[in-house]
């Protein structure tokens, strides 16, 4: 056709006969189409015709879905929320920033005794706004479980360097290649010794086999600087819960590594303030060479440890301080042995079996125990509720010997048991998990690339696999009862959750720990105490509302889930529409590919989708 298309032609001719009033009568009608859009009447239109239309779960062609953003860009404009530029990325320094510790400026601030590498979120500066960006030998993680085995190196902090000049244990348990650090699989010979421990740990206490934990009521477990978390993983082989919590590093992360692996962690420390976990959380808590002088601070540190071990479980020490010695040379670590003995008999733990560098002792399940003591022994807190802790001072009492969950781990029966303990009616539980149940089901079937047909594409890849392939660490940032967590487990997603209860809403963290799933508390207001790109998944539920009412900068909580969201990782926000609304803006602003859902249940609650993309500079 001569003259170029119709519509270039068209377009053209309308052009050249518009006058200029019509521009000027163009812009008085957008003008009064936003005018209108904010009016009560729109709303009654939008009311009447979203009633109309089919499920969202499997209408989502791309007109529909443009349609969609358009109505609710136009809706944001209306509403008087201005919509800013997309953020900029930040430099290459920022690629693993971890805010909250600043070893600089907490020495600064006269932090001492080791507290200088504790979390200080109280001195964070507020600076420029812009998004972490991933570093330039970035990939996707291999899905599960052979990440758990095989990790690029270019995704994490530890450098060919470091590897190299690490002990002979670190190289027996990694192998790095060109561009991969690789585990040895624990579904055939034994690596660094990782079985053979495991079972020594059961015959220790006097089980047959490792795989007799779970039915030994030992279900999850604390493991305190845990390498690259080998031991947990071997744990997880065997349906236990091994949560990884490790110092933060500036150089060569324990924590980075393990949830680059697919496993629990995240960073923690009791220098000088307890782990975010109430009383009586842990079946054991594990400790193999992880640099903490349990003879200092008077005993402190193990009262940290008493205090979040369940009546009857255990604490495993393995460090070259518990092997006997004969020497003169080593008549120090023989004394610290000697000290941590006898605090132990203060605190109601007995000794249950020491082979070579290994000690196992047992918290007592008899809570008489502690008022039938000699009179030097460590005094019992007071009658103050124990259950909440959120970074509190290290205690010098012991706490939980009468709270009502003081219930020792081998005298556990029912689910009904637990909910009695936490006042919960077992019909509004189960309740609770049908819905969950109910909503997973949506959930899965929205997180696809068909629904974000438009979204982002891997740098030189294909579209992503499916989500049952991509997705493996899941953070509930509202987790209330663990719902989101029972219902993955019971439709065999191989998936975990870390449930975050946020300060300030209604404590169910005592709940969810006594299911066995991990799980911590956490003030949105502040970051999360993880490294960047740890998360496939984020979901909250509500956290918008709750965070609203804190006066917390709404903008700060998209960065930090940004931060720690992986690329191509999912964000599921459901809250009122009137919110929802204005998170579109802000994941308009971090670059995310985002849609509005609703749930066509005669709520205002409305479902929030994203996908956070690839993005390089």
């Amino acid at each position: 056709m001569r003259g170029g298309s119709w519509p270039s032609r068209v377009t053209s001719h309308f052009a050249r006969k518009l006058p200029p009033s019509w521009l000027l009568l163009c812009l008085v009608g957008v003008l009064a189409l936003l005018a209108f859009l904010g009016s009560p009447s729109w709303n009654e239109f939008d009311s009447a015709a979203s009633s109309g239309i089919p499920s969202v779960y499997t209408s989502y062609r791309r007109l529909k879905e443009q349609a969609a953003i358009d109505y609710y860009d136009l809706r944001a404009v209306s509403l008087g929320l201005n919509r800013q530029r997309e953020l900029s990325l930040c430099g290459k320094e920022s690629e693993h920033y971890v805010p909250c510790y600043n070893m600089t400026e907490t020495s600064s601030a006269g932090f001492r005794d080791g507290e200088q590498y504790d979390r200080h979120c109280e001195l964070a500066q507020g600076g420029e706004r812009c998004l972490i960006r991933p570093p330039k030998d970035y990939k996707i993680p291999l899905k599960w479980p052979a990440g758990r085995d095989v990790i690029w190196s270019g995704n994490v902090k530890i450098k060919k360097e470091q590897f190299l000049s690490s002990g002979s244990m670190t190289k027996r348990l990694m192998l790095l290649e060109e561009n991969q650090i690789s585990f040895q699989s624990d579904d055939g010979l034994s690596f660094d010794g990782v079985r053979d421990y495991s079972r020594q740990l059961a015959e220790m206490i006097g089980l047959g086999s490792d795989v007799e934990f779970p039915q030994a009521c030992i279900r999850n477990v604390l493991d305190i600087g845990c390498g690259f978390g080998s031991f947990g993983a071997h744990l997880v082989s065997l349906n236990v819960m091994a949560v990884c919590v490790a110092e933060y590093e500036a150089a060569g992360s324990q924590v980075q590594m393990a949830l680059e692996r697919g496993l629990p962690a995240m960073i923690g420390s009791f220098v000088s303030k307890q782990l975010p976990y109430p009383v009586l959380s842990f079946d054991m808590v594990h400790c193999a060479q992880c640099g903490i002088n349990w003879d200092g601070k008077d005993g402190m540190f193990l009262m940290e440890v008493d205090r979040v071990l369940k009546p009857g479980g255990y604490f495993v020490l393995t460090s070259s301080a518990s092997k006997p010695f004969t020497s003169a040379s080593s008549a120090k670590k023989s004394s610290v042995l000697t000290v941590m003995e006898g605090f132990a008999r203060k605190i109601c733990w007995s000794l249950l079996s020491q082979q070579d560098e290994t000690l196992v002792w047992q918290k007592t399940a008899d809570a008489s125990c502690y008022s039938s003591r000699s009179q030097d022994s460590v005094p019992l807190c007071g009658n103050a509720p124990n259950d909440l802790s959120y970074y509190q001072p290290l205690a010098s009492c012991l706490s939980g010997s009468s709270s009502k969950r003081w219930i020792p781990i081998q005298n556990r029966t029912s689910d009904s048991q637990w909910l009695d303990v936490h006042g919960v009616r077992p019909e509004d539980f189960w309740e609770d998990s049908q819905a969950w149940e109910e909503s997973l089901r949506n959930y899965w079937s929205l997180l696809t690339p068909l629904i974000f047909s438009d979204h982002p594409k891997r740098p030189g890849d294909e579209d992503p696999l499916p989500p049952y392939n991509m997705i493996r660490n899941v953070m509930d940032m509202s987790a209330k009862y663990g719902g989101l967590n029972a219902a993955l487990l019971k439709a065999r997603k191989s998936v975990w959750v870390m449930n975050v209860v946020p300060v300030g809403a209604p404590n169910t963290l005592p709940i969810i720990l006594d299911q066995s799933f991990a799980g911590t508390l956490h003030d949105w207001c502040e970051p999360f105490p993880t490294y960047p790109r740890t998360y496939d998944m984020l979901h909250a539920d509500g956290l918008l509302t709750h965070l609203t009412y804190k006066n917390c900068d709404l903008m700060d909580l998209f960065l930090e889930m940004d931060r720690i969201l992986r690329p191509e990782g999912w964000v599921v926000l459901h809250d009122n529409a009137a919110l929802v609304e204005v998170a579109r803006v802000y994941t308009a602003q971090v670059r995310w590919e985002g849609r509005v859902m609703d749930p066509q249940d005669g709520s205002d609650q409305r479902l929030l989708v994203c996908q956070k993309p690839f993005l390089r500079k």
